[in-house]
């Protein structure tokens, strides 16, 4: 039992190095070597957890070996647009000026249920209003409409842009734990939450979160009392 849960340790600390090795990605946005090299990895894993006479020393070696692969495939593909183009495919053209390709549909199995309700996850309801459609490698739909149906920007109004309007609020303190870091974001200073906290009348560990901005706007929320 105790070996069992030292070698399960050991693939987890190793898995995770390598998945951060590869590179931070969600499940959807896995190119093919990627998404191979995921599944690989993972039934890998499982054969020294259930089988203790495999020695643990294979599953690593077989591990990081996948991991070099993909490192060096992914700079293969960096830097030639032809193998990235083979391995990886090219974005296609679902919707030009409002009408559909079936010939794209057709090539890439999509049904007129997944093309509809990508394009409701764009915030698109009617596909008339669609200038383009774009099916990017990674899957995802991404679209430009037509400029009737586009959102309007402070910038299409002429809004005057306020001071330090694009500096969003970070997060300062959280469940009593200060980030150096977005003080200094926000300019602001330990003097300045030590004041602020003693303000409010709230002890750094009674903090649940703490947001502000360069503006020094700020949202405090404390600890709910334990019951």
């Amino acid at each position: 039992m105790a070996v069992n849960f030292l070698r399960t340790i050991i693939l987890y600390i190793v898995i995770v190095v390598a998945v951060r090795i590869m590179g931070k990605r969600q499940i959807g946005e896995l190119s093919p070597t990627e998404l191979v090299i995921t599944i690989l990895i993972s039934n890998i894993a499982t054969l020294p957890i259930e089988d203790t006479n495999i020695p643990l020393t294979a599953g690593l070696v077989s591990i990081f070996t996948l991991v070099a692969c993909e490192v060096l495939v992914s700079g293969v593909l960096l830097k030639s647009p032809k193998m990235r183009k083979i391995i990886s495919g090219s974005p296609r053209v679902l919707i030009r000026d409002g009408v559909i390709d079936q010939k794209q549909m057709s090539a890439l199995r999509l049904s007129i249920d997944d093309l509809t309700a990508q394009l409701r996850g764009q915030g698109c309801f009617d596909v008339s209003q669609v200038a383009f459609a774009v099916v990017e490698t990674t899957g995802k739909l991404n679209i430009f409409q037509k400029f009737g149906s586009q959102q309007t920007t402070n910038q299409n109004l002429h809004v005057k842009e306020p001071k330090n309007a694009d500096a969003p609020p970070v997060v300062v303190v959280a469940d009593g734990h200060v980030s150096e870091s977005a003080l200094a974001f926000c300019q602001k200073d330990q003097g300045w939450l030590g004041n602020l906290l003693l303000e409010k009348q709230c002890p750094l560990e009674e903090v649940f979160l703490l947001t502000c901005d360069r503006s020094g706007n700020y949202k405090l929320v404390k600890k709910e009392a334990a019951e």
